[in-house]
């Protein structure tokens, strides 16, 4: 029945895609049982390399064939060099990155004997259309979902508030925060050219917010989802905007994507093992690969390389650092260093953003060179805001009314995520009377309904 709704789920989109799932499930059920039967390494190696191929070679053609071939023409272009390769017109598989990683860690755990195969076909392609995390993750390995889609569970009652609870608080997330702010983030970074200076910051600092509210609210509604059914779902976001270095931020932030980078690349090609030359080169690798995967385009590219290069210089520069926290005694007062921190690493992360939300590269730059233009004017706007006139109100798509609520719920939740620093909040609803639970229950749905943008917003990841 799973399998059965998680296809007719994916064919709601587009009902001929559904052969590129049932390809690469054939594929690598078929190349898992084989290596099963193989008892090394070497033996089992064409059967991986037959699954790498098949799936990458998907990814390839329906994600970035366009890419390459158009970054070749304008290379070929610039040396007056014939290139008639036409652009193909495919429409982009919703989820196909987020589906072909979970399969493809399969395969891998299989040839590296930490997996048995599996036997049965309908379990396998469960596990690879499995339809809360199909299309936008988290990205589940086959030795934590497979041995959970064997079981059988009955109903309890605790498990399915717990799930209704998670997909709850991820609606909140997409619906009053996400949705909202997008209005501001779209109207300023789809025309550029019409704004400067305090748009631009509020622009980005809103997309951060987005973003995150986007798709750990989806991820808390896909597991929230899971959880009904009685199947635990990785966690994907842990608080990401209260690191305190870019390591740290990416230990919180699509943990499911960073920690297959981390186990399935970053691994196989040394990890911290080699010279340090060549663990420069593997963290830059993994980072610009990263930032391919969420797109093809040069500003994801970008992205991936500046997440790299803050990784490194925070690496090069852990004695300097020490040192200046010493002079300036921060060792003596840990509360104002941990907020230096979060501070700079939130608004490296945001100032990386700007690539990553940008439509072009031109965009990013343009937006970069005029980020702190009219610095005097901010000010003004920001006096402004409390009659609703300027800049900051109706100009960028937000009324002064849409600006306070955003502003109040963005509040709530990161006093929210201060609390879960101790205890999940979950939990402690939980834990408390059933008029205070009832009454919180009301209180997030009630916002929902008066403060959701209930238009047809897509999820930002389902584009990948």
């Amino acid at each position: 029945m799973l399998l059965a709704a998680s296809y007719y789920f994916y064919m709601c989109w587009k009902v001929e895609y559904i052969v590129l799932i049932l390809a690469s499930t054939v594929a690598d059920y078929y190349a898992g049982l084989q290596m099963g039967k193989m008892e090394t390494k070497a033996k089992r190696k064409p059967y991986l390399i037959f699954s790498l191929i098949v799936n990458l070679g998907l990814l390839f053609s329906f994600k970035y064939l366009n890419f390459f071939n158009d970054s070749v023409r304008v290379m070929f272009d610039q040396f007056n060099i014939f290139y008639d390769v036409p652009h193909f017109n495919v429409l982009l598989p919703v989820g196909i990155s987020f589906y072909t990683f979970q399969t493809l860690s399969y395969s891998i755990d299989v040839y590296r004997g930490k997996k048995e195969p599996e036997r049965h076909l309908g379990i396998f392609a469960l596990y690879v259309a499995f339809f809360p995390q199909l299309v936008a993750g988290p990205i589940e390995r086959s030795t934590r979902l497979l041995p959970q889609l064997i079981k059988k569970y009955n109903l309890d009652y605790d498990r399915i508030i717990s799930g209704l609870q998670l997909m709850m608080w991820g609606f909140f997330k997409k619906l009053v925060i996400a949705d909202r702010v997008a209005q501001l983030v779209n109207k300023v970074y789809n025309d550029p050219m019409d704004f400067t200076g305090v748009a631009f910051i509020l622009a980005t600092y809103c997309f951060a917010f987005q973003i995150y509210c986007d798709f750990s609210g989806y991820s808390d509604i896909a597991i929230g989802a899971a959880k009904v059914f009685g199947i635990d779902l990785m966690r994907n976001f842990k608080r990401p905007y209260f690191s305190r270095s870019i390591r740290n931020f990416w230990q919180r932030w699509h943990i499911s994507l960073s920690t297959w980078f981390r186990d399935y690349l970053y691994k196989t090609l040394g990890g911290n093992r080699v010279t340090t030359w060549r663990w420069y080169y593997n963290i830059l690798i993994v980072f610009l690969i990263s930032g391919l995967w969420h797109g093809a385009n040069w500003t994801f590219l970008i992205w991936g390389g500046l997440h790299g290069m803050y990784y490194l210089i925070s690496t090069w520069t852990i004695n300097l650092r020490s040192s200046v926290n010493t002079w300036m005694r921060l060792d003596r007062l840990p509360t104002l260093q941990k907020s230096i921190q979060i501070f700079l690493t939130f608004n490296l992360v945001s100032f990386a953003w700007i690539f990553f939300r940008a439509n072009t590269i031109a965009d990013a730059f343009y937006i970069i060179s005029n980020l702190f233009t009219n610095v005097g004017y901010v000010l003004t706007n920001i006096t402004a805001l409390g009659t609703g006139q300027g800049i900051i109100s109706t100009s960028l798509g937000l009324d002064k009314y849409d600006i306070y609520i955003s502003i109040l719920m963005i509040s709530f939740l990161l006093l929210v995520e201060m609390f879960q620093r101790a205890q999940s909040f979950r939990d402690w609803v939980n834990s408390r009377p059933i008029v205070m639970r009832w009454s919180f229950y009301y209180l997030i749905m009630f916002s929902i309904l008066l403060f959701g943008i209930f238009q047809q917003n897509q999820f930002i990841y389902f584009q990948f």
